[in-house]
């Protein structure tokens, strides 16, 4: 699947039954329902699935949570856009 289809597929009900749990976790966040995405997510024990925690953190505005999490995921604090962001991690996860 590549970004134009994912970011499409965000405008179904359900997601598509081919994606991991990443990529469910950010598509959930997509369709606005960051408890679900948290969900997903939270129990996860690894970098991609951190980047995607503080990412869900920092959109929920709680940056000090967020830096733990960009820390245990080996980035940088971001200097993008959220929907930026997004897209990043996303196309990280496509590829």
């Amino acid at each position: 699947m590549d970004f134009e289809k994912f970011a499409k597929s965000t405008q179904s009900s359900q997601p598509p039954a081919e994606l991991n749990n990443y990529q469910l976790s950010l598509w959930w966040d997509a369709k606005g329902d960051w408890e679900q995405a948290h969900t997903i997510i939270q129990d996860i024990d690894d970098r991609q699935a951190a980047w995607i925690h503080a990412y869900l953190h920092r959109k929920e505005g709680d940056k000090s949570n967020a830096g733990y999490w960009y820390r245990r995921a080996a980035k940088e604090f971001p200097q993008v856009t959220l929907q930026q962001e997004w897209e990043i991690i996303v196309k990280s996860l496509l590829r």
